[in-house]
């Protein structure tokens, strides 16, 4: 707990047995078969160490970036910690309400942290000028969890700035059709940190695997700590994790998942996902009581409900598992985040929805 939120609390932490899943916002109930089969053909190797640099490769070719621009991560969960790490901040600024595992990261290293809390009734909309000029780490999710708003590429560009190391957190753009704000593929961004998730789409999280993109322009001048006084954040990345960090299959799903047919596929999902979710909140603004104050373009939903928290036990109840949302930093007991599903599935859940 940190200030009355439980920043360790995540949506499997909802899930049970016989429960319908809108807690978690892993997209696809297993991966594919095609990329099934790419994991199993990984298995024979196993006796030998993982290799990551041919799907670290890949996934720099699939951003137009070069290789030692990649770190491969077992998962995005992985990555925060590394930077919290890796990074000596005087001044960290997390913006909220957002993921969670950034901010305990941080504070799990010995970093004092400062909130930004962006306010519903402007849409949870992030404004530059909001952001403490001498802030020397901000971090932001796009699209962000649980608001599910996409902010505009030019707004968290503009944070960038010599001496200050910006992380942008993007495990959920590779649902966004066309992955229009994105900043992966800029490398031209001083101090930009973008990471990646690959477990969200494809099914994968419990195998781990997802990469941060890291400017050539991040130098840090720093003279505590266990790094050279002067070092590039890549290098104290590559410090902090461990030997063999991804595992033999991990790789093999990025590599498949950094190929053309991987990024046609994501593209149709991210479409039909944009369609679910259009369709789940048109039926959400009907129920008495709810409002949805953000506009959504990730694959979840945040509502406000007078009394979701008991409307979150009655759906329990009745078979479904929705996600609370009093956990993020900004929010409180009257939210909760709903995950994307097929329209059958959401109709079962408005029907049983407490009226």
């Amino acid at each position: 707990m940190t200030s009355g939120y439980d920043l360790n609390f995540h949506g499997d932490q909802e899930t049970g047995d016989g429960l319908v899943d809108l807690a978690v916002n892993v997209r696809v109930p297993r991966p594919p078969d095609w990329l099934l089969e790419r994991i199993t053909a990984s298995l024979g190797d196993l006796a030998r160490y993982p290799d990551g640099a041919e799907a670290t490769a890949a996934v720099a070719a699939a951003h137009g970036r070069p290789a030692d621009q990649v770190l491969l991560t077992a998962g995005a969960a992985e990555a925060f910690v590394l930077l919290a790490r890796a990074l000596r901040p005087r001044r960290a600024v997390v913006v909220h309400p957002q993921f969670t595992e950034p901010e305990a990261a941080l504070i799990a290293a010995g970093h004092r942290v400062e909130r930004l809390i962006l306010r519903a009734e402007n849409g949870f909309e992030l404004d530059p000028a909001q952001v403490p000029e001498d802030a020397d780490l901000v971090v932001v999710g796009n699209p962000t969890n649980p608001t599910s708003v996409l902010h505009p590429a030019g707004v968290l560009a503009a944070l960038a700035r010599p001496g200050r190391t910006l992380v942008v957190d993007e495990a959920f753009m590779d649902a966004v059709p066309g992955e229009p704000e994105s900043l992966a593929g800029r490398s031209d961004l001083p101090g930009l940190v973008t990471v990646r998730s690959l477990t969200k789409t494809w099914g994968l999280a419990g195998l781990r695997i997802g990469y941060i993109l890291v400017s050539p322009d991040s130098s840090i001048l720093d003279i505590s700590g266990p790094y050279p006084p002067e070092s590039g954040l890549m290098d104290r990345l590559r410090a902090a994790q461990p030997p063999w960090p991804v595992s033999a299959p991990a790789l093999a799903a990025a590599l498949a998942c950094a190929g053309p047919r991987a990024r046609v596929e994501a593209g149709i999902l991210a479409r039909q996902a944009e369609e679910d979710r259009r369709y789940l909140e048109s039926c959400l603004i009907e129920l008495p009581g709810v409002s949805l104050p953000a506009r959504s373009r990730a694959p979840f939903v945040l509502v406000h409900a007078d009394g979701a928290d008991r409307v979150r036990l009655t759906m329990r109840e009745r078979g479904f598992a929705l996600r609370r949302a009093d956990t993020f930093p900004g929010l409180g007991p009257d939210w909760l985040r709903i995950a994307v599903r097929e329209r059958s599935v959401t109709d079962m859940v408005i029907a049983a929805w407490p009226k």
